[in-house]
């Protein structure tokens, strides 16, 4: 009851404090200071319900469906605590921490910028204010008693010795199809129990527990490093909207930049450590399934990577007095970021992937799946909107002329090749909602050419100058990575074996790019250690790139049985299948098998899940 009270307080105090921000920016007086303390109020609020959440959660009080449906006496503290964003309620309510934390840091970065903080906070609070009504009583809420809809509990997950009680035989009810036996938890079961003496914390004793997928070190880390990087791409969309609000575009770059790299940085890094996860947990035989909600994550990254580019340009390029080049691409793209995650968002939790997917949350209810689609449209609405009522101005102020050798056409043409693939996958990821999913082969075959052009112009760009560059200097500056790359890639097709034209021009392309991004690093390391940056996470694609190459296009598989002790002959290597153990505390299984060539002996023990719910 505490927490419905918490959350349904801070919803309204977060309603209050984005009324006050608007009347601010419309010029009223004596509308800041409640704005700001009516946002203060909602954070508080928001955190004392979380730190409510978990305590509950350590506490095993399964009287919370929600704590009842994931978690358990049995799991270890830090996957205990990771039930909080288990289910769709957690999940809803950590990005709501997280949005609440970066809106506090927000708030004090935009106060200290003149009329910045009304512009910018009214659309920020808008955001939490979404995500509070998705975890209000009325919706997926994470305070909601286990009673009050009708709940089935196994028989082995309540204490038997209240079986006894003169009312229970009225509730216990058996499964004709799988013979287990439950007890229906219901308002009327509530009150016979309380009747009794008893609390429902007495009479449930274990919860369902975590789905064995998620039983893993990395589902401590991942979803929050996740949601911290949704949470953070709500930051540029405001930035963008305000400078449309005040119609000046010079110094929301400068301002937003921060912003957009931490952000793009921590959800580049969730996706890599979900790669991870998925190479050891769902056997895949990879790292990257092209699952629609893998790609829901990658398609906002790689828009928020084109947006890094293309606001170098406009803050390298733009004076006093003059704004920047590509000042509309900035706006759209740093709205366009935002909006993938809600999109990304609606395709993980609207349930509307359940089938195509095996992350996404099933049967969230009706409710639930018409807000986020309202979540998406009213900030497309927002967003979209406000570049449509400025496009006559912006398309009169910001038209330029490129030459085709310059770095500022290089990293646009690098923004366009990663908008491109965004878009790719964007139609592959959308396509079970209008028909059937697509296959991996659409992903990796149209993506290629792609991948390409970004590991050339990875190198190239660094090279060209801004406004123009002469092409023999161009060609004297790469002439030895040009050469080294050629060497290297011809003992690639020879020695490696890789006969495929394309994937020999992307082993070239991610060379040259290595190359080129390791010379300029250690020339510069000793005389501008802060651009270094930039060179290592270019170095970083470049390794990416060849990884890709070495893992994925070019490997080979197939599909064996086998049975214990008996020896089979797969490339080369002779497998033995030698039993499995289980693993202390866990459902899950290590299968030990034998690799024996010539001399050389070794076990490896994947880790194989029974009882998957």
């Amino acid at each position: 009851m505490i927490g419905n009270i918490l959350i349904t307080t801070a919803l309204a105090a977060s309603i209050f404090a984005m009324i006050m921000y608007y009347l601010t920016y419309k010029g009223y007086s004596n509308t800041l200071l409640p704005a700001r303390v009516s946002f203060n109020i909602m954070a508080i609020l928001v955190l004392v319900a979380s730190a409510m959440l978990m305590h509950a959660i350590l506490t095993h009080q399964y009287q919370y469906k929600y704590i009842f449906n994931y978690s358990s006496d049995e799991l270890s503290t830090g996957l205990l605590m990771s039930t909080f964003y288990a289910g769709q309620e957690g999940s809803f309510m950590i990005w709501l921490v997280f949005s609440t934390i970066i809106g506090l840091i927000l708030l004090s970065y935009t106060s200290k910028r003149g009329d910045l903080e009304p512009r910018v906070m009214m659309v920020y609070t808008l955001s939490t204010a979404f995500l509070l009504v998705l975890v209000s009583p009325l919706l997926k809420n994470p305070f909601t008693y286990i009673w009050s809809t009708p709940t089935f509990v196994d028989l082995k997950l309540v204490k038997q010795s209240l079986l006894s009680l003169p009312f229970m035989n009225n509730f216990i009810m058996q499964d004709p199809n799988s013979g287990q036996t439950f007890v229906k938890i219901n308002t009327e079961f509530y009150s016979n129990l309380r009747a009794a003496g008893y609390s429902l914390n007495d009479f449930i004793i274990n919860g369902k527990g975590l789905n064995p997928l998620l039983q893993n070190f990395w589902m401590q880390i991942h979803p929050p490093i996740l949601f911290t990087g949704f949470a953070m791409s709500a930051v540029p969309f405001s930035f963008a909207f305000a400078a449309l609000l005040k119609n000046d575009y010079r110094e929301w770059v400068k301002q937003s930049m921060p912003w957009i790299l931490v952000g793009t940085m921590v959800l580049g890094l969730a996706i890599m450590l979900g790669g991870y996860w998925a190479y050891g947990v769902l056997g895949w035989g990879g790292y990257w399934g092209w699952d629609p909600v893998e790609n829901a994550s990658l398609v906002p990254w790689l828009v928020g990577v084109a947006l890094i580019h293309t606001m170098l340009v406009q803050n390298k390029t733009q004076s006093e007095n003059k704004v920047g080049r590509f000042g509309k691409t900035n706006l759209i793209l740093a709205i366009m970021v935002y909006l993938l995650v809600l999109y990304s968002t609606f395709l993980t939790r609207s349930g509307i992937l359940g089938d195509a997917s095996v992350h996404s949350f099933a049967e969230p209810g009706m409710m639930v799946y018409w807000l986020l689609i309202a979540f998406v449209f009213v900030f497309a609405f927002i967003g979209i909107g406000g570049i449509i009522y400025r496009w006559k101005f912006l398309s009169k102020h910001f038209n330029f002329e490129e030459n085709l050798l310059s770095r500022e056409l290089a990293l646009f043409t690098a923004s366009v090749a990663l908008i491109a693939s965004a878009i790719i996958i964007l139609v592959g990821t959308s396509a079970p909602i209008f028909s059937k999913a697509v296959q991996t082969s659409f992903y990796n075959e149209l993506n290629l050419p792609i991948a390409i052009i970004i590991g050339l112009l990875n190198g190239l760009s660094l090279l060209l100058k801004w406004k123009s560059t002469k092409g023999k200097s161009l060609l004297k500056q790469s002439r030895n990575s040009l050469i080294a790359s050629v060497v290297i890639t011809v003992l690639v097709i020879t020695i490696g074996g890789v006969h495929d034209v394309m994937l020999a021009i992307l082993a070239f392309s991610s060379i040259f790019a290595l190359f080129i991004n390791f010379e300029i690093a250690v020339k510069i390391v000793s005389r501008k250690k802060r651009f270094i940056g930039a060179y290592v996470a270019h170095i970083g694609i470049a390794l990416f790139l060849i990884g890709v190459l070495a893992s994925g296009g070019y490997k080979s598989k197939t599909q064996v049985s086998l049975i214990k002790n008996q020896p089979k002959k797969v490339f080369g290597y002779d497998l033995t299948f030698k039993g499995y153990t289980p693993i202390r505390g866990t459902n899950k299984f290590k299968f030990n098998v034998e690799i024996a060539k010539n001399n050389s002996k070794y076990i490896v023990s994947p880790n194989v899940l029974f009882g998957v719910q």
